[in-house]
């Protein structure tokens, strides 16, 4: 069975950093697209930014810029670097690893 473990989240002011890491128990885990979706609280889910086998990344227009989605194929791991945060990226942010369903999420609460 699939294990899609997400870690990083926390509380953090605005225009402060937090990194998301994501690590999936897959094999082959380089031949797959992964991402980042995120859901705040009363609303749909939406999503955040993926990367492609070849690297190439594509984000939520107001995250673009902002945030930055990476992988290493040899730890099995995805990453998401979020630079100035806002208060509306409240949210819990969850890892999809491939077509597998996505993991229970990390909190991730910006607040002053």
């Amino acid at each position: 069975q699939v294990q899609t473990v997400e870690s990083g989240g926390g509380l953090v002011q605005p225009g402060g950093s937090l990194t998301l890491s994501c690590v999936c128990s897959i094999n082959n885990f380089k031949d797959y697209v992964m991402g980042w979706y995120r859901q705040a609280a009363g609303k749909q889910p939406e999503f955040v930014a993926t990367i492609m086998t070849g690297g190439t990344q594509t984000y939520l227009p107001s995250v673009n810029g902002r945030f930055t989605i990476s992988r290493d194929n040899a730890k099995n791991t995805v990453h998401l670097q979020m630079n100035n945060l806002k208060p509306e990226d409240t949210a819990v942010y969850h890892c999809k690893c491939g077509h597998w369903p996505w993991g229970q999420g990390t909190q991730v609460t910006v607040s002053s």
